[in-house]
């Protein structure tokens, strides 16, 4: 058995560039593991490369071996009364199957008998020979482009002309070396070989014949003219890009997603400098920065301030001596593409925001929801309702104005072609239409948070309509059954969930969620089916996910979150107080008899007896009810007044009191005694000290 290091490569027409370095690593851990799994790999930590670029997927793996060893298995047959007959002869069955494992009637001989349970049991020991990696690779390779994460497959036809295959991408060349020998293997109808092809411009031979496995990023970049490796590739253009920002003393914009996809689109990594007119500054830097980036691939700099600079940089895929066509023809192109900016920018100009109004009516929002203009009233509606809470009637004018005006951009040229842009040129519309800063961040801002991480609103007014937005988004759906399921979410309602969780937490706004859910309810009258679901459950499950993420404990979230506190910027605070109070001696002891105590109160028939049943102190006969119902008596008034007054801490804290009378009254005291009455009575005497047990969180979920 001989290992040498092992090279696959596909030579492959452009590929997705989105997708090329989870092509690139998928491909290369679906050959490694179907290998190991072959017993053609025999090391744990394999050793790989992986070679990604627009035109082809390649690995490297180590020690690769040229037939998997020997093994010795043992076959379970069939139970020894149905292998042999009264006079202990084979039976046809037992002779069929041992023929089908490639043994013959001497075999049986070799057969041994296993008690299996009751049953004695019938098995053959051989040994199977390892694969040869011919047959292992074939297995691998075939494996590997069937399990590709590929979302679109293409069909093209052969060069029979006559068979057609799909791959992502139609394939042109396969070469499979170990060490430096040609592994005979077969895929999409090619055969391998040794034989590639390097950058269309930059290779010195048209042809390259790759000597050895080991030899494929050297002779790909002196031959071929191309740096195979994906990350290689990435950390030269990073590398060039920071000198070139240096050179220029402009710093680069950073953008990871460009620069992964640039990583993919160039085999040849050329970092240039190109210049446009500074007059296109006067256009909203945004525009400028998603013209370069989405339409063009370039890397924005950026000066000292933190302002767009009238400088770009292009990573080309070619090295010419004189680079100065390169720069000269992307300058036209950029050129070109920010007078359209401009052009949208000065033509939107035209029409102020409110004049825009009256169109959000003729663009339908949701079939069932009505129009973008309905949506847009709904949303008047929740803000205004809000900021009154929040500030007063100066502050609900503004909301309601921004939320008037927050939609209208839509229906603007810029946006309309650089969707992204939404909010962000309303905020520089209104600001030309004299709406000024607060009004016209409220209107940038009302999408926010967009992502996870993403900042929230920056002034009150902006607060308010988004929270009325996502409020608004929320119920509409939620109200002609659009809920999420599983994966899917196309409304994108989980972010708007965690959008409305994070300004109330990080906000500490004092606003309940009944009140909140109330209002956008009402904000669409006689739309709201009474059968309709409630999002609140859904927010509900949103924060208890994000807290999981933050580190609490899932019982301490569990203890919290069941007693469905309404005012969710309390909700880190009592997380807080639940974990100070596990810290305390009597905590565990306090967190059992809570359950015992919500067990009894559940499965009594008196269970539903009225909150405000009063304790007949006169009926307190056991000297161990007396004293829960005096300590209980000091105690509940100061827990209570510290919920109150959010001190919830502190209002955990000073049930540390009950734990000996708690213990006392369970060892000396029987709750379900015959006498209705007595019975009764100690039963509020536990339903007052539930309650007041139980206002911060639900201790019970603390018990082991």
């Amino acid at each position: 058995m001989t290992e040498k290091n092992l090279l696959i490569e596909l030579g492959v027409e452009e590929l997705p560039p989105k997708s090329l370095e989870h092509l690139g690593n998928s491909f290369a851990e679906l050959i490694v593991a179907s290998l190991h799994a072959q017993g053609l790999i025999v090391t744990d930590k394999q050793k790989k490369i992986v070679y990604a670029t627009p035109r082809r997927l390649a690995v490297w793996v180590a020690d690769v071996a040229s037939q998997a060893a020997d093994k010795s298995v043992s076959q379970k047959l069939m139970p020894v009364k149905v292998g042999f007959d009264g006079q202990g002869q084979p039976t046809p069955p037992l002779l069929k199957k041992l023929a089908a494992l490639g043994a013959d009637a001497s075999a049986v001989a070799q057969l041994k008998r296993v008690a299996d349970g009751k049953t004695e049991t019938l098995f053959l020991d051989s040994v199977v020979t390892g694969i040869r990696l011919t047959e292992g690779l074939q297995k691998a390779l075939d494996d590997a482009i069937s399990n590709l994460p590929i979302p679109k497959v293409m069909t093209y036809q052969l060069a029979d002309g006559w068979e057609s295959v799909n791959f992502v991408r139609p394939v042109h060349t396969l070469v499979v070396l170990h060490g430096n020998e040609v592994v005979p293997v077969s895929i999409l109808g090619l055969n391998s070989g040794r034989e590639t092809f390097g950058h269309r411009f930059e290779s010195k031979q048209q042809k390259i014949q790759l000597q050895h496995a080991d030899s494929y990023a050297h002779q790909m970049l002196e031959e071929g003219g191309i740096v195979a490796g994906f990350d290689e590739r990435r950390t030269e253009i990073n590398r060039q890009l920071a000198a070139a920002a240096a050179r220029e003393k402009l710093t680069l914009y950073q953008d990871d997603g460009l620069l992964e996809e640039v990583t993919a689109l160039v085999e040849l990594p050329n970092v240039l400098v190109g210049q446009f007119e500074s007059e296109f500054l006067k256009v909203p830097q945004e525009c400028l920065v998603l013209t370069m980036k989405s339409n063009q691939k370039y890397f924005p700099l950026m000066d000292t301030d933190g302002k767009l600079a009238n400088k770009f940089l292009l990573v080309s895929n070619i090295r010419p001596a004189d680079s100065g066509l390169v720069i000269t023809g992307n300058e036209r192109v950029i050129r070109s593409r920010l007078a359209d900016a401009k052009f949208f920018y000065d033509q939107d100009r035209k029409k102020t925001l409110e004049s825009r109004i009256s169109g959000l009516d003729q663009v339908v929002y949701h079939n069932q929801l009505g129009t973008l203009g309905e949506r847009v009233q709904r949303i008047r509606v929740i803000a205004r309702s809000i900021a009154l809470l929040l500030g007063g009637e100066m502050l609900a004018d503004q909301a309601d104005k921004a939320a008037l005006l927050s939609k209208t951009d839509l229906l603007t040229e810029m946006v309309g072609e650089f969707p992204e842009l939404q909010g962000v040129m309303g905020y520089y519309y209104a600001l030309h239409d004299g709406y000024g800063e607060t009004i016209a961040c409220a209107i940038a801002d009302h999408y926010r948070p967009r992502f996870a991480g993403d900042s929230l609103p920056r002034n009150n007014v902006g607060i308010c309509v988004a929270l009325a937005d996502k409020l608004e988004i929320l119920t509409g759906l939620f109200s002609i059954g659009q809920i999420p399921t599983g994966d899917k979410d196309p409304f994108a309602l989980r972010r708007h969930a965690l959008g409305i969780i994070r300004m109330l937490v990080e906000k500490e706004l004092p606003l309940s969620l009944d009140f909140l859910l109330k209002e956008a309810r009402l904000a669409f009258d006689d739309q709201y089916p009474e059968t309709a679901e409630s999002p609140l459950q859904f927010i509900y499950d949103r924060l208890s996910g994000n807290l999981r993420e933050q580190g609490y404990p899932a019982q301490t979230i569990d203890a919290v979150m069941s007693q469905m506190p309404m005012v969710l910027k309390d909700v880190p605070k009592r997380l807080e107080a639940v974990r100070a109070f596990e810290a305390l001696p009597e905590a565990a002891s306090l967190a059992a008899a809570n359950k015992r105590v919500h067990r009894i109160l559940e499965k009594s028939e008196q269970a539903d007896m009225s909150s405000d049943a009063k304790i007949n102190n006169g009926l307190l006969q056991e000297s161990a009810e007396v004293a829960l119902y005096e300590v209980l008596q000091q105690i509940k008034p100061q827990a209570d007044s510290a919920f109150e007054s959010g001190q919830y801490t502190l209002s955990l804290q000073s049930l540390s009191v009950l734990k000996e009378p708690i213990d006392l009254f369970f060892d000396h005291v029987m709750v379900n005694t015959d006498d209705a009455e007595l019975r009764n009575n100690r039963l509020c005497l536990l339903r007052s000290m539930h309650q007041a047990m139980n206002r911060v969180a639900d201790l019970s979920k603390l018990a082991g």
